[in-house]
């Protein structure tokens, strides 16, 4: 069985349907991206696994439960926790209470042991751990997101689009840490509009357009396919 098995997922904002009957699967320790312009449903799709919106049809099983209709603080209890899309940082709180904020699931002792560990991924993390997250760089700010998920200690990361607004020698420390937390056997599902970071760290990938899936491979083949180089990858490949 997948850690997280999605099967023709629907769901809509009022008579608009943002995703049309989506279907994919996420093995233990994998890597998955998920490649798609603007509008495609991405953000969507992200919010509907972490109990933000609710399907109108389909199922969402992780780990053996349906969690399509579970609330948003048990499936972050089931062991899912997410990086949202603009990062969300809590602006007028430290970067230390931020991080604790995403370990109330968690016993204080477990937290505190889980949030050296973020700092020994996030240096930078430690050495403003008193300053105010509003004040962060945006690069700052996306190293806080993705720890403050961490400490929920989860077995799946959602990470929506975290390399939005970064300049590139950022992003590439973001990606680094990102193959280090899959070292040591996070499964993470990322949404990131950078498609070549994202396949780059990938196992697999999904191809979403206007709320459907149209393409899904290995990270290798969807990197070879004309298909997506051109309307993703560009000329640099």
């Amino acid at each position: 069985m997948s850690l997280l098995e999605v099967k023709d997922l629907k769901v809509a904002y009022g008579h608009i349907e943002a995703l049309k009957g989506i279907s994919l699967s996420v093995e233990e320790g994998e890597v998955v991206a998920i490649l798609g312009a603007n509008g495609a449903g991405k953000t969507t799709f992200m919010r509907s696994l972490s109990g933000l919106l609710k399907p109108r049809s389909g199922t969402i099983q992780y780990d053996g439960h349906d969690i399509g209709k579970a609330r948003a603080d048990a499936i972050v209890g089931l062991g899912i926790a997410q990086s949202p899309e603009g990062r969300r940082v809590f602006g007028t709180l430290t970067v230390e209470e931020n991080l604790m904020l995403g370990a109330y699931t968690r016993s204080r002792p477990e937290a505190l042991e889980t949030r050296k560990q973020v700092y020994e991924l996030f240096p930078r993390l430690l050495e403003r751990k008193a300053q105010m997250a509003g004040t962060l760089s945006g690069g700052e700010q996306q190293m806080l997101a993705i720890g403050r998920a961490l400490m929920a200690k989860p077995r799946l990361l959602l990470l929506d689009e975290p390399s939005l607004g970064l300049a590139p020698i950022i992003v590439k420390g973001i990606f680094s840490a990102l193959r280090d937390i899959r070292a040591s056997g996070v499964t993470i599902l990322v949404v990131e509009q950078n498609a070549r970071m994202a396949l780059k760290l990938a196992d697999r990938g999904y191809v979403l357009e206007v709320g459907r899936i149209v393409h899904e491979d290995s990270a290798k083949a969807l990197m070879a396919s004309p298909e997506v180089q051109e309307a993703y990858l560009g000329k640099g490949h």
